[in-house]
């Protein structure tokens, strides 16, 4: 909401800080990035997006940011009945902004775990990577170009990494995301020096921060990508994951991995898994069609194309992998309309000469006297080697292994995918494809035993029978004698101080041996008290919401919805019911 618009990356940034504080508190299923900003700017139906996204509360908010000062605001609504159940403005200087980021991601834990049910919540869910607020500043704009995922993105990227490096050469996210920027550029473009910096970066980043899930995402991609090192690249992105099960690039870095060395029904558990959390992301349905087509199952690649395409319809990777699919299903017609009406579709002359090639039995007016010039001019630069497969299917069999021998050399792009790229299958029966196969994928450079799904084992009794007792005494003295819940500001946190523990111990006895979550305990009071006074004659001047107020609510929305939730009708319907 600033005033200037460039400053959407600082708003872009804190807000990604906030999600990836929020994916560390166990048991909450926090939505990916990709997916959440799917709606950012967007007047949209709150009941709508948590359709969408499969959760049941939405986190909305925003950012202004003035000079030397930031305001957040923050509003926590159940998707169901679009009920805002806690919100706060936060005002502060620059120089706090990690504190703040801290303050207001507990906050958020804190009100989901009194609303929902029992949260592990550490003591803070960030910690400050750096002192110096203008490298901070640099890295959140180099972030956001980054996030672009295209090649302008990319270098400018590298330019704010730079800079920040050089603001504050102590700070170790940029040189990670300097490392990831140089390996994926070095790795597509089979450039030495790049891929040499990238490892610097690496020394340079680890040396200050050994546990960075960014970190181990980046040494993924150069090792995978960069060096084709399945076994280094596998352990790093497991490190990632481990790190972050929630940040969804890693695992789907894992997914490729997989899919290149054959691991398809792997490659698939990982691509569910990480669309659960993001389930709004182009790319990862790419991913998705991609296994299906390399396992040539067209019709299911075909399908996640088109899922791809709604959410990003211009989303080049999608576009070149429905044009393979549709030479591959014998669909001219639909092909040669695609390519007509699509602007950023790949190679779209050798992509009609390819299918003719493919499909000699298909009778289609296509013009093939140009092929041989096609292949001459080809100059890369594309997704696919569309090059490689014109060689392959004009029966040029020789000069398309002297083809794919140099590009498995150069470790150029989804080359990597050859073992089963449907496309080369006419290759397979020549020794030389199948030394290549060998001498890529003999089985001491692959993972040794990838890993297992271990189920998550029950969670251990926090307190023990004696201590429950004890809290349930107190409990009922300070309800009973007190009236602790009139007190409509009673928070999780103070109760556990009235009681003498802590606030993880408390949220746990209440929802695992009373078997209500803090809120629900609490207004459960205030709703007896409530009904007492509302059957009380010398009440009868009130209102039902003054009434509802006395009793310690501090919500007419939030009172309305608990008690028909716990009635089953509206609090005037139950009042004419029981004055009868």
């Amino acid at each position: 909401m600033s005033t200037d618009p460039e400053n959407e990356y600082f708003s872009d940034g804190i807000t990604e800080e906030i999600i990836n504080a929020l994916t560390t508190v166990k048991g909450l299923k926090v939505i990916a990035r990709t997916s959440s900003f799917a709606f950012k700017n967007k007047n949209i139906d709150v009941r709508t997006i948590g359709g969408q996204l499969g959760v049941s509360t939405i986190l909305e908010g925003s950012v202004r940011k003035f000079k030397k000062r930031v305001r957040i605001t923050a509003q926590l609504i159940n998707t169901e009945d679009g009920t805002h159940f806690w919100s706060k403005n936060f005002d502060r200087d620059l120089e706090d902004i990690f504190a703040l980021q801290d303050e207001i991601s507990l906050h958020i834990a804190n009100q989901i775990r009194e609303n929902f049910g029992h949260l592990n919540i550490q003591e803070h869910l960030i910690e400050a990577p750096t002192q110096n607020v203008e490298a901070y500043d640099l890295y959140l704009k180099g972030r956001y170009q980054h996030l672009r995922w295209d090649g302008e993105g990319i270098r400018n990227a590298v330019e704010c990494y730079e800079q920040c490096v050089a603001t504050d050469p102590s700070f170790a996210l940029p040189y990670f995301g300097l490392a990831y920027c140089y390996a994926m550029s070095g790795s597509w473009g089979n450039n030495k020096d790049l891929l040499q910096l990238s490892e610097e970066n690496l020394r340079k980043g680890f040396k200050l921060d050994k546990r960075s899930y960014i970190g181990y995402f980046s040494k993924a991609t150069l090792s995978f990508w960069g060096h084709w090192d399945f076994i280094d690249g596998h352990d790093f992105f497991q490190k990632a994951i481990e790190s972050n099960p929630s940040y969804t690039e890693a695992e789907e870095g894992l997914c490729e991995l997989y899919t290149a060395i054959g691991y398809f029904e792997k490659a698939l558990w990982h691509t569910d898994n990480i669309l659960k959390i993001n389930p709004l992301s182009a790319n990862h349905y790419f991913t998705k069609a991609n296994i299906h087509y390399l396992n040539e199952d067209y019709p299911k690649a075909l399908e996640y194309i088109e899922t791809s395409l709604s959410i990003n319809p211009g989303f080049t990777h999608p576009i070149a992998l429905k044009q393979l699919c549709l030479i591959l299903t014998k669909e001219y017609e639909q092909l040669n309309e695609f390519l007509d009406q699509t602007p950023f579709a790949e190679r779209p002359e050798e992509c009609r000469v390819l299918y003719k090639l493919v499909n000699p039995e298909d009778k289609i007016d296509v013009d093939i006297s140009r092929v041989s010039s096609m292949i001459k001019e080809d100059s890369g630069g594309t997704l696919f080697p569309w090059q490689l497969f014109l060689l392959v299917h004009l029966d040029k069999h020789e000069m398309a292994l002297d083809y794919l021998e140099e590009n498995i050399r150069m470790r150029t792009g989804q080359i990597i995918n050859f073992m089963n790229i449907p496309l080369l299958k006419p290759l397979h029966r020549y020794q030389r494809f199948q030394d290549l196969l060998q001498a890529t994928f003999r089985p001491e450079l692959l993972p040794t035993d990838p890993e297992e799904h271990i189920p998550i084992a029950p969670s251990k009794a926090l307190m023990s029978a004696a201590e429950i007792d004890r809290v349930l005494e107190i409990f009922g003295k300070g309800m009973k004698d007190e009236k602790w819940f009139l007190n409509p500001t009673l928070s999780l946190p103070e109760l556990a101080e009235n009681v003498n523990i802590s606030s993880n111990k408390l949220s746990w006895l209440l929802n695992e041996r009373v078997g209500q979550n803090f809120n629900e305990y609490i207004n459960s009071f205030r709703l007896e008290n409530f009904k007492a006074k509302a059957l009380d004659p010398s009440n009868s001047h009130l209102t039902l919401i003054a009434l509802a107020y006395e009793s310690g609510f501090n919500s007419k929305s939030v009172f309305n919805a608990f008690f028909k939730k716990t009635e089953g009708m509206t609090p005037k319907a139950w009042l004419t019911a029981n004055q009868s």
